[in-house]
């Protein structure tokens, strides 16, 4: 029951990328910030909706995952530069784990993240896939 309630609190995030930009060095980070990481203090940061384009930084293809993801063994974990300017990591689907390179264009998409409890609480979240 607490991962739901958790769940129910982080809908914004999870139906969103909504990251931070500092007015001050205009760097922009995922997830929300409340004080710059370069700027510390004298930085001032306002919310960001992230349009979820970018290309992949770097990945790794998990073969031997926690019990939670052996179902869907092997995937691919990858960090994602976003054309916003910030990195976020990220799960890549829809394709087969050999054919993602550094440098391909990704897209946002909606997807199952988990199933909860006895009761089958879905929670939903982003991923990201390759563009086509």
């Amino acid at each position: 029951m607490k991962d739901t309630v958790r769940g129910w609190r982080h809908i914004p995030q999870r139906y969103n990328l909504i990251g931070s930009k500092c007015l001050e060095c205009g760097k922009v980070f995922f997830p929300k910030r409340i004080i710059c990481p370069e700027c510390r203090r004298k930085g001032q940061l306002e919310d960001i909706k992230l349009r979820g384009e970018g290309k992949i930084y770097t990945y790794s293809i998990i073969n031997t995952p926690t019990d939670e993801f052996k179902t869907i063994a092997p995937y691919v974990v990858a960090i994602v530069e976003l054309d916003d300017g910030a990195k976020i990591t990220t799960q890549i689907v829809d394709c087969n784990p050999e054919d993602v390179k550094i440098g391909d264009e990704v897209e946002m998409v909606f997807r199952k993240i988990r199933e909860e409890g006895d009761d089958g609480v879905i929670s939903y979240g982003f991923k990201f896939r390759i563009k086509k």
